[in-house]
């Protein structure tokens, strides 16, 4: 919104600064930081007025969180919601598709976990939407997003995968690129809401991804970057480095709050929102299989539960203690700290080995 001031630009004033990306990703970033610490405190208090017990605690899950996290209250997701939309279209170009694409997938996925814990706070269980509304929902969702991302693709790399590493190297989906693009998606949302168990677990390797794809949105927006490197240009995704920003600053004055022991849980209505956009941001830059990689912990998580449920049907054992894999962890013995912390070190490694990718061809 702020970029219309750059037409009472002369090319060497203060509103000439509002061109610049980085500039504006600075701004959202400030933005986004300065709403969760202003409102954030009342929001929690208010999401507490509502839920006089909190989120409700699975009864499966380990013991200690019976007592340790009972009454905590959740819906913090609305907090970073906010505060992303609001710097996001505050210092975004309006006419940039690939931003409201992003946002139509965050927005949507985050309605689909309001929903969800509405349900669960309102029957006081674990029990919200079901597996199938929550699947469906968010195929519906994540499909029109990938279409319409791929309205915007350059003709050369529409409907098209590119492989990271091999140079040039692009394989063409046709249609089938659409339900490619939805499952991604929809895997990413769903990946890091597993992933939220823990406090603080879920958030900063979300801020670590995002920060990543953020850069090669600026990479593969620009021609002279993807000539340099190699890789393939996408023109308008270097407006992304905006929403990331202002994710990043939602997700930090967030974790404020989310620190061990956390005053405030995100939810499905924060944890779904923030995988399906990065699922988002991976479609619109075209490096859906980075994803896979940036998002690692999210992927691993993910993976266990799958393994789990499908390793007990066959044979009657688990393979781990307990599904997903930090419950494990928890199971042997590590403290909830430890545990959260030596995630995060190993995100921010697999966020380096992603941008290595740009330049290893």
């Amino acid at each position: 919104m702020l970029y219309w001031l750059t037409e009472f630009s002369d090319g060497g004033d203060f509103f000439n600064l509002f061109r610049y990306i980085t500039f504006r990703s600075g701004g959202a970033f400030f933005t986004a930081l300065v709403f969760c610490f202003v409102f954030g405190g009342p929001m929690i208090r208010l999401l507490g007025r509502y839920q006089a017990n909190g989120q409700p605690i699975r009864e499966d899950g380990p013991e200690h969180h019976l007592v340790a996290k009972k009454g905590t209250p959740t819906m913090g997701g609305l907090m970073i919601l906010a505060a992303l939309i609001l710097s996001t279209l505050l210092w975004m170009r309006l006419d940039n598709p690939f931003l409201w694409v992003t946002l139509f997938a965050t927005v949507g996925f985050g309605l689909v976990g309001f929903a969800d814990d509405f349900l669960k706070i309102k029957s006081d269980s674990s029990n919200g939407l079901s597996g199938r509304q929550r699947f469906v929902i968010g195929c519906a969702i994540a499909g029109i997003a990938g279409y319409w991302a791929s309205l915007h693709h350059p003709d050369v790399l529409r409907n098209m995968l590119a492989l990271p590493v091999l140079k040039d190297t692009l394989v063409n989906l046709g249609i089938m690129f659409i339900p490619f693009a939805a499952l991604v998606i929809v895997g990413s949302a769903n990946a890091v809401n597993l992933t939220d168990g823990l406090d603080g677990l879920a958030i900063m390797p979300v801020m670590i991804a995002a920060g990543t794809l953020g850069v090669i949105a600026y990479a593969v927006g620009r021609i002279d970057f993807t000539e340099y490197l190699d890789v393939h240009y996408v023109p308008g995704t270097g407006e992304i480095l905006v929403f990331s920003a202002g994710l990043i600053g939602g997700g930090l004055g967030f974790l404020w709050y989310n620190a061990p022991p956390a005053a405030v849980f995100m939810g499905d209505t924060g944890a779904l929102a923030l995988g399906g956009a990065l699922g988002a941001i991976a479609v619109v830059t075209k490096h859906e299989l980075v994803l896979a990689i940036v998002g690692g912990v999210f992927v691993a998580e993910t993976l266990s539960v799958i393994l789990q449920v499908v390793y007990f049907k066959r044979t009657g054992k688990r393979i781990l203690r307990m599904a997903p894999l930090h419950h494990h962890f928890e199971k042997l013995g590590w403290a909830e700290p430890q545990i959260v912390i030596r995630f995060w070190i190993i995100a921010l490694i697999l966020a380096l080995i992603g941008l290595a990718t740009l330049k290893v061809r």
